[in-house]
C-alpha cells in the first residue's frame, strides 16, 4: 500500500457515493482504518472523535441492518445519529435534492441516504444532495466537512461491498486475489429487489483479482455501467468475469456464494415510468408481474445440495434472506453466525468512512487510542 498517511490526506472531505469513484488504494486504506476501529471496539476502547456532531441519515426505503449501523458507528465516534423516513422531507413537496443538501448542510455534520427503488434516480439524487451542501458550505463561508455517505442506491450499495470485501479477506486470510467467488441471483417470494447489490459486490470483488462468476436467469441483466466496471476491474486486475444462465455451474468449484434475489431489467425500468408519473396502481401492477416473473425460478435456491457442488465455499447474503426461497433453511442455520459477522463489519466501515472525511489528523489521533495515550 502507498504511504498510508498520504492517502488519507486525500481522502479528507471525501464523500462516498460509489466504490468506483475511489482508487484501490484509497479503499485499502479505508478498510485499515475499518479494521483499526474494530479493534479499538472489541477492546472496549471509546473512539470518540467527533464528539456532539449530528449524523443525520435519510432512508426512502426499508432498512434493518444498515440502520443500526449508521447509529452505531456514529455513536461509536461520538456523534448524534438521527435517522428519518425520506417520505417525511420536503422532497415528495418538490423540493429539489439540492436544495434538501443545503438544508441539512446548515446543521448536519454528515449525511447518509438510501435511495435505493428506481433506476436512474438514486444515485442522482446523493450526487445532487452532496451539490446543495457544497454549494451552501462555500456560500456561507463554513469550513465544516459534510461528507455524504451512499447507504444504498440503485446503482451501488458501498457499505454493504465493502463490509463484504473485508469479511472475505478475513476469511481469506488477508486476500482474495485468484478466489473463485459467484454472485447468483436467486428466488424471492417478497419483493423485487434493487440490484444494486449484486451490482456493488461484483464490480468491486472484479477490482481486486477475483475470478467473479455472475448467474441470472434471462431477463435479470444487471445496469451495464456497472458491468463495465466490472469487466474493466478484472482485466487490470488479473481477474476474470463470467456470466452464466446456469446456478449448478455458477457453484461448481466456487470459494465464496452470493446467492442473492433482485427484480427483472424490463420491469425494473416500468417502474421508472410510474413512479415519475405518480401511478401508484401501475407500481403495484409492476410489483405483482416483477413477483410472477420471479416465481418462474422458484429452482434458484442455494440449499445444501448446491452447497455440495461448493469447494466448500462461504456463504454470503447482505440479509434479510427468504428462507426457504433465497436459501434453505439448512444452509442459512449453518452459516447464521457467519452472516451476522459479515453484516457488522458494515459499523466499521462506516466509522471510517465518517473519520477519514472528517478527522484531519486521524492516524495521530487513532495512535493515541491505540497507545492508550
Amino acid at each position: 500500500m502507498e504511504d498510508l498517511a498520504a492517502i488519507l490526506a486525500g481522502l479528507y472531505g471525501r464523500s462516498m457515493l460509489t466504490t468506483h469513484d475511489w482508487t484501490t488504494a484509497e479503499i485499502d486504506a479505508l478498510l485499515a482504518i475499518a479494521a483499526r476501529f474494530e479493534r479499538l471496539d472489541r477492546a472496549g476502547v471509546r473512539a470518540h472523535l467527533l464528539p456532539d456532531e449530528l449524523a443525520y441519515a435519510m432512508f426512502f426505503d426499508n432498512s434493518t441492518r444498515t440502520k443500526s449501523a449508521w447509529a452505531g458507528a456514529a455513536a461509536r465516534l461520538g456523534m448524534h445519529p438521527v435517522i428519518v423516513d425520506g417520505a417525511s422531507t420536503q422532497v415528495a413537496h418538490g423540493e429539489t435534492a439540492a436544495e434538501t443538501g443545503a438544508m441539512l448542510g446548515m446543521n448536519a455534520h454528515a449525511l447518509g441516504v438510501r435511495h435505493d427503488l428506481i433506476l436512474g434516480e438514486g444515485n442522482a439524487f446523493m450526487r445532487d444532495v452532496l451539490t446543495g451542501i457544497t454549494d451552501h458550505l462555500a456560500a456561507s463561508g463554513d469550513k465544516r466537512v459534510v461528507p455524504v455517505v451512499n447507504l444504498q442506491c440503485d446503482v451501488d450499495h458501498p457499505t454493504q461491498s465493502l463490509a463484504d470485501l473485508a469479511w472475505l479477506r478475513q476469511h481469506f486470510g488477508g486476500d482474495v486475489r485468484g478466489r473463485r467467488i459467484t454472485v447468483s441471483w436467486a428466488y424471492s417470494p417478497s419483493y423485487a429487489k434493487p440490484l444494486s447489490v449484486p451490482q456493488g459486490v461484483v464490480s468491486l470483488l472484479a477490482r481486486y483479482g477475483t475470478d467473479v462468476t455472475l448467474a441470472h436467469p434471462p431477463g435479470y441483466e444487471l445496469s451495464p455501467e456497472p458491468l463495465q466496471w466490472a469487466g474493466e476491474g478484472a482485466a487490470s486486475s488479473g481477474g476474470s468475469l463470467r456470466v452464466t444462465d446456469d446456478m449448478d455451474d455458477a457453484f461448481a468449484n466456487a470459494e465464496a456464494v452470493y446467492p442473492k434475489s433482485w427484480g427483472p431489467m424490463e420491469l425494473m425500468r416500468e417502474r421508472v415510468a410510474a413512479n415519475r408519473a405518480g401511478d401508484t396502481a401501475a407500481l403495484k401492477d409492476v410489483e405483482r408481474r416483477a413477483l410472477a416473473h420471479n416465481a418462474q425460478h422458484r429452482d434458484w435456491i442455494c440449499d445444501e445440495r448446491r452447497m455440495g457442488l461448493t469447494a466448500d465455499a462461504l456463504y454470503l447474503h447482505c440479509l434479510p434472506a427468504d428462507i426457504g426461497a433465497e436459501v434453505s433453511s439448512a444452509v442459512m442455520q449453518r452459516f447464521r453466525t457467519a452472516v451476522a459477522a459479515e453484516a457488522n463489519k458494515k459499523v466499521y466501515v462506516i466509522m471510517a468512512l465518517l473519520a477519514v472525511a472528517k478527522v484531519a489528523d486521524l492516524p495521530e489521533r487513532l495512535a493515541a487510542l491505540e497507545t492508550g495515550g
